[in-house]
């Protein structure tokens, strides 16, 4: 049977195939403009903590999502923190609609990752890695640039460096934003995914997990996104491509394609690459986008990078 807290402030959404990390805790903090928003905290299984890795999750996901991830980063040593974005998860929304998948600029989202790491109940231990994924992967490499937050390595899983937008829709997202229409839809939301047109994975059960959890909680649910997401989007995107902003990363990074992609722009991941003074970049042959959610043949090559990462950086 699955089990529902009742006072979503207070639990978890859990089922019972997706158990938390050991000895996890919910952390509330305050966002930009008085936003609440939600974080977990698990601590190290270790008596010597490894150090702390941070979860940056993608566009519609949320902290339950990454509790297998969380558990196998626990394995390693390491506490492990997730955030629940600005306007996904159990964290506010931007919006009166809330299944609008928004945001206003992304300075929004990493200023809840520095705040997110800030508020933890207690210090948390060095070396800081982060795992970050699509568009987490934006969010954290913005963060990094800007020096936000300091991280001592990064791993990002198909991290959303790009998008497939041509001019002219360019200007129709410009010309929505000049008009006030940042917070409609940019494309009206369509039939429910099934697995056999999903292109994010190729394992059903890590697939099923999202719907369910939705279904336990269907407040966690996030739609299509609207044109000032689209809009917030490009505009980070153009900043963090600039090469003397990627110089100023110095810690070792691991980026790895989806060989399978088809919602992000794989060719930025080798233009960024090569303008990060200590990056590893690797094509994970078939996978589809959310390799952590993966079938585990393409799911283990990514976590295999993580670990020679950490090898590698003496971490």
């Amino acid at each position: 049977m699955d089990q529902q807290g009742t006072n979503r402030r207070s639990s978890f959404v859990l089922l019972d195939r997706n158990p938390p990390p050991e000895g996890a805790e919910l952390v509330w903090f305050d966002g930009m403009a008085g936003r609440s928003l939600r974080a977990c905290l698990a601590p190290s299984t270790q008596s010597t903590p490894r150090g702390t890795a941070i979860i940056c999750p993608g566009r519609t996901e949320f902290i339950e999502k990454y509790f297998e991830t969380a558990r196998d980063l626990q394995a390693r040593g390491f506490a492990v923190v997730i955030l629940d974005w600005p306007g996904q998860g159990l964290s506010d929304r931007l919006l009166d609609d809330p299944k609008k998948g928004h945001i206003d600029r992304f300075e929004t989202f990493m200023s809840a990752l520095r705040n997110g790491l800030d508020a933890m109940p207690s210090e948390l231990p060095r070396p800081y890695v982060c795992v970050a994924h699509s568009m987490g992967g934006a969010i954290a490499l913005g963060a990094m640039t800007r020096k936000l937050v300091r991280m001592d390595a990064a791993a990002f899983s198909a991290p959303m460096w790009g998008l497939p937008v041509n001019l002219a829709v360019r200007y129709i997202i410009w010309a929505m934003r000049a008009v006030g229409r940042h917070g409609d839809y940019a494309r009206k939301p369509g039939p429910p995914e099934t697995f056999e047109n999903n292109i994010v994975t190729h394992d059903r059960e890590r697939w099923q997990l999202q719907r369910d959890l939705i279904a336990a909680a269907p407040e966690l649910q996030v739609g299509s996104m609207t044109w000032g997401w689209l809009g917030a989007s490009l505009d980070i995107l153009n900043e963090t491509r600039k090469p003397a902003l990627l110089h100023r990363v110095n810690c070792p990074i691991y980026v790895a394609s989806a060989g399978d992609e088809q919602l992000v722009d794989n060719k930025a991941h080798a233009r960024v690459a090569k303008h990060l003074p200590d990056c590893t970049h690797v094509t994970i042959k078939g996978a589809r986008h959310e390799l952590l959610m993966e079938q585990d043949v393409y799911r283990e090559q990514f976590l295999d990078g993580f670990d020679q990462l950490l090898s590698t950086s003496g971490l």
